[in-house]
């Protein structure tokens, strides 16, 4: 009987290093070592403390990783500074129409000469004059750098965490200049990703513009960058965005038709038998095999997963061990995180590992059925399932159609697709054979269509919003017990744990409530007001020339990780592209009922109308009352629609863009009406609003600056700042808080201001001083 030490010191380990990571700061580096020396000592005789010290010792293995990236970080206060760097390209350069994006290994750092003590893996982007850039070149950049710096929001990605796990320790952009300078054309030690480049551009020569070139990078070089983001909408909705790019299953069923071949080939051979055994042959042509196709990818962490994972497998057969499936898992997950712990910052690692195991526990425990299609289904159906709550908690929404989807689309694209793709890529590498290539993407054209058909359904993905940590437990528990074997009992209970899944509904406000947000959207604006009638957007962040834009990607999320799918009112202030730049995307992913602007004829917003100073609404005994404009032709920032919104004995003023002569106007006219608790500073803090005449006339409790970590215009100004502090205003800004939350309550009571960046605090977590006090400027447009 095999022992079950092995599989509880393995999960064990796995359980320090991915609970490490729920820390919300670092702790002492001696804590972890004293207690796995004082614990070892005593588990020397006490055996049952021996999974205990493996725990401490995963722990102080993520520890000693995490202290690579976060123990020497970026400073703040070279922020934006102009630095020259020297090092080499450590990635493919990625070209995109306004930019072009590649990781950088920094060797030295200078500032005014001066020799600075920072080294690192940084990720650089050129926006204009990019000289021509190949992977492992080393070259002599000015640059602008940052620390690892994202939008932090509720329901957001956190850009943070994924700088982090792949060890980046800032970002940046390059600037023209006598620095820059190319010293060395030759690779170095990043020859594989020279050849994957050269292999990209290849295929890019070959294919043109064919709609699928991303797709053939992405399944022959790992580069998916290419894949625009309506394929992956398609994918994503389908439950396949695992098969288009080279994953861990591309690597497993590479390795297993190498396997068989080699086996099959080698059995043929009287000679070579007597030299090894035909599987242990076959188990070491499928490991070079594999490690040969993962390096294609440049060994992503999906690829080091399923390397490992072979490792285990292939070394059982090559040692001519038996490995119960079970243990191998475990084997599998210990040397994964003994590799890169951090490897559980990555949804892709519990995606990975949990199909296997829900693979082996729902079809490990059954007689196998004769019916191909009967087990394929039963699989498709066991991951489906079983994947559902990591997927809603991951992504917010599930492909209802995955399973269905998974049953054809896995054997089409890995058993047919993916091969015609690999071969006819070499064939390509051939003069005058070139034409496989451009008909194998035509048939994934093909492919793709279907695919997008089955997205288009309306019933294809369901979205979910936030819910409680115990909910997902019992979700959890649910699918297991569903997936369970027949005989047990109590099966059925499953679909009675899944219902608060759907049933249970992020808390609302309750009537003469108002929930405020001021989201994080970098140099911009964004406010969204909930109450318990209705749900008002006061601008949506800004947009970019690259397409990224914060509408769908950070106040889309915003609202439906608080369930609300339909808003009432969409208010942007003037039309300036800091403001309404994320207009479009937010109306492409919530529905909008009605739309007003300052400038409502320069948008292009069919139906938008304009706000008029005097207009008012309540929504359940929360009053909105517009101040400005009066509709005398205002234009720029001093059309912006200046909003007043009160609860019983509460008040937030919203000032949008308006300058010094329009907050004088409304002193004048209004005075002591303009009394707030809350101020959400006009224009950034910019010195040419926020007067000293509206700041006592407002004389506000809190006074909250939207505005970009450490932007280029220097907002909010210490000038404004000063003076807001000086009328006894208490200043935060969304640069170093993040999204800032409140509740005015019908009483008059209000929740003081919190920052989602101390709200959810975690080891990888920017945790910069406010922004006015950071001394160099730059632009957003990073994430």
């Amino acid at each position: 009987m095999i022992s079950r030490q092995p599989l509880t010191l393995g999960l064990a380990f796995a359980l320090g290093a991915a609970g490490f990571h729920l820390m919300p700061e670092m702790p002492p580096p001696w804590l972890g070592g004293g207690l796995v020396v004082v614990f070892g000592l005593l588990a020397w005789r006490a055996v049952w403390l021996r999974p205990l010290v493996l725990i401490l010792l995963g722990g102080c293995w993520a520890q000693w990783h995490a202290c690579l990236t976060l123990c020497e970080p970026f400073p703040d206060v070279l922020a934006r500074a102009p630095l020259v760097v020297e090092g080499r390209i450590a990635s493919l350069p990625v070209q995109r129409s306004h930019s072009t994006r590649f990781r950088f290994e920094i060797e030295q750092t200078t500032l005014d000469g001066e020799v600075l003590p920072f080294r690192g893996l940084v990720r650089l982007s050129c926006y204009r004059d990019c000289p021509e850039l190949k992977a492992g070149a080393r070259w002599r950049l000015p640059v602008r750098l940052k620390p690892r710096h994202g939008f932090a929001n509720p329901g957001g990605f956190d850009y943070e965490r994924w700088l982090f796990e792949a060890g980046i320790l800032a970002t940046g952009y390059t600037r023209s200049g006598p620095e820059q300078q190319r010293l060395d054309a030759g690779p170095g030690r990043f020859w594989l990703t020279r050849w994957r480049q050269a292999l990209a551009e290849h295929l890019a020569a070959v294919l043109g513009e064919s709609s699928q070139l991303g797709l053939v990078q992405a399944l022959t070089v790992g580069e998916r960058s290419g894949v625009d983001s309506t394929t992956w909408e398609v994918f994503t909705r389908t439950g396949t965005n695992h098969l288009m790019a080279i994953s861990g299953l591309h690597v497993g069923l590479i390795a297993a038709a190498v396997f068989f071949m080699a086996r099959l080939g080698w059995g043929l051979s009287a000679g070579a038998l007597s030299l090894l055994a035909a599987p242990r042959a076959a188990a070491i042509a499928a490991g070079l095999a594999a490690l040969f196709y993962a390096g294609l990818a440049g060994f992503a962490i999906s690829t080091q997963r399923a390397l490992i994972m072979l490792a285990v497998v292939l070394g059982a057969v090559l040692w001519r061990r038996t490995l119960r499936p079970y243990h191998a898992l475990v084997v599998a997950l210990a040397g994964v995180l003994l590799w890169d712990p951090q490897a559980v910052l990555s949804y892709g690692f519990w995606l990975s590992f949990g199909a296997v195991a829900l693979l082996i526990f729902n079809l490990g425990q059954r007689l196998p059925s004769r019916d191909l299609w009967t087990r394929w289904g039963r699989a498709q159906w066991a991951i489906g399932l079983g994947l559902m709550p990591l997927l809603l908690l991951f992504f917010a929404k599930a492909s209802v159609i995955a399973p269905l989807a998974n049953l054809v689309a896995v054997p089409l694209f890995s058993l047919l697709l993916l091969p015609l793709v690999l071969l006819s890529t070499l064939l390509s590498l051939i003069p005058g054979l070139e034409w496989p290539l451009r008909l194998t993407a035509d048939l994934l054209d093909l492919a793709v269509r279907g695919l997008g058909w089955l997205a288009h359904q309306p019933w294809a993905a369901v979205p979910l919003s936030s819910r409680h940590l115990w909910v997902w437990g019992l979700a959890g528990a649910g699918v297991i017990l569903l997936l369970a074997p027949r005989g047990l009992p109590g099966r059925w209970l499953g679909g009675i744990l899944l219902l608060p899944l759907l049933w249970v509904r992020p808390a609302h406000p309750l009537p003469g409530e108002a929930w405020v947000t001021l989201l994080d959207v970098g140099q911009g604006l964004s406010l969204v007001v909930q109450t318990a009638a209705g749900t008002l957007v006061y601008d949506t962040g800004p947009a970019y020339p690259s397409g990224f834009e914060t509408g769908s990607t950070v106040v889309a999320p915003f609202l439906r990780a608080q369930g609300i799918h339909h808003l009432d009112r969409l208010v942007l202030s003037h039309a300036d592209r800091d403001h309404a730049g994320g207009a479009a995307g937010l109306m492409d992913a919530v529905e909008v009922g009605r739309t007003q602007s300052g400038e409502p004829t320069e948008l292009d917003i069919p139906g938008a109308e304009a706000c008029r100073a005097g207009e008012s609404w309540e929504w359940s005994g929360v009053s909105f009352r517009y101040l400005h404009p009066p509709g005398h032709g205002e234009t720029g920032n001093d059309a912006s629609c200046v909003l007043m919104i009160r609860t019983a004995g509460t008040a937030l003023l919203v000032m949008g863009d308006v300058e010094r002569s329009v907050e004088l106007e409304l002193v004048a006219r209004l005075d002591n009406a303009l009394d707030a608790d809350v101020l959400i500073v006009g224009h950034h803090g910019s010195r040419t609003s926020t007067s000293a005449e509206l700041v006592q006339a407002v004389s506000p409790q809190w006074a909250l600056v939207s505005s970009g970590y450490a932007n280029a215009f220097g907002f909010p100004t210490q000038e404004v700042v000063r003076r807001l502090r000086a009328s006894g205003a208490r200043v935060l800004d969304t640069a170093s808080m993040g999204a800032i939350r409140f509740a005015m309550g019908p009483s008059g009571l209000m929740t003081p201001p919190i920052g989602d960046r101390e709200e959810h605090r975690r080891l990888w977590t920017h945790r910069p001083a406010p922004s006015w006090q950071l001394k160099q400027g730059g632009t957003d447009e990073e994430q």
